[in-house]
């Protein structure tokens, strides 16, 4: 089955619950909070408070993606905070394998994500040891981003490694991802989609809009 994760950092923060019920009712299978520190990435966003307003509005898991340096000083916190998958940047890290068995220690789900700069076999040492491998299809920092040419290539690749190495993990794609894109990056091998604009900002509502994504993907799928 195909994952559509509804990402707020496009939402409305003056109705955050409502927003996230109503992708919800859509058919969301997880809710996607981008944390950014202002130094891995030129941009700032939010932190384990926010996962702790949400986890009593919603029963979705809540993932988060740690777009930070220093990923080690926040595992607790927001595993505290009620967070159900933490994703951490391969860039950031020598070696991922310690702190993904510290999230999984917590009995959360561990993933990696790599920006696209970075070439996906680098992932392949730690892949057995993931829940979850993260390919960017923009570079992180800013929503609304259009997804990169270069991006069904790469998913391809990781698709290849993970059959390899852990079918079980999930295959996630993280921006620009669309009506348009979403059935590319399905075809290339991915099985989950962060979305944010084109959820959160679509004239439709997020409870349409993710409706409509998973119509699109299903038949890519298919």
């Amino acid at each position: 089955m195909i994952a559509v994760a509804p990402s707020i950092l496009a939402a409305d923060f003056t109705q955050l619950g409502e927003e996230v019920r109503r992708a919800a009712q859509g058919g969301a299978n997880r809710i996607h909070v981008d944390v950014m520190d202002g130094h891995f990435v030129p941009n700032l966003s939010m932190g384990p408070n926010v996962v702790q307003a949400l986890r009593p509005i919603t029963a979705l898991p809540l993932e988060v993606h740690l777009m930070i340096d220093n990923p080690e000083r926040f595992i607790e916190p927001f595993v505290r905070a009620g967070s159900d998958t933490i994703i951490v940047h391969l860039e950031v890290l020598d070696d991922p394998r310690p702190l993904l068995r510290r999230i999984r220690g917590h009995g959360r789900r561990a993933g990696v994500a790599v920006k696209p700069a970075t070439p996906i076999d680098r992932l392949a040492p730690f892949l057995p040891e993931m829940d979850l491998a993260l390919c960017m299809t923009v570079d992180p920092g800013f929503g609304g981003q259009a997804f990169l040419p270069e991006s069904p290539p790469r998913i391809r690749r990781l698709r290849q490694l993970l059959d390899k190495y852990n079918p079980q993990c999930d295959l996630e794609v993280d921006g620009g991802i669309d009506l348009h894109t979403a059935p590319v990056a399905v075809e290339a091998g991915a099985n989950v989609l962060v979305a944010g604009t084109a959820i959160f900002r679509s004239p439709t509502g997020p409870t349409e809009a993710v409706r409509a994504m998973r119509r699109q993907v299903s038949e890519a799928a298919d």
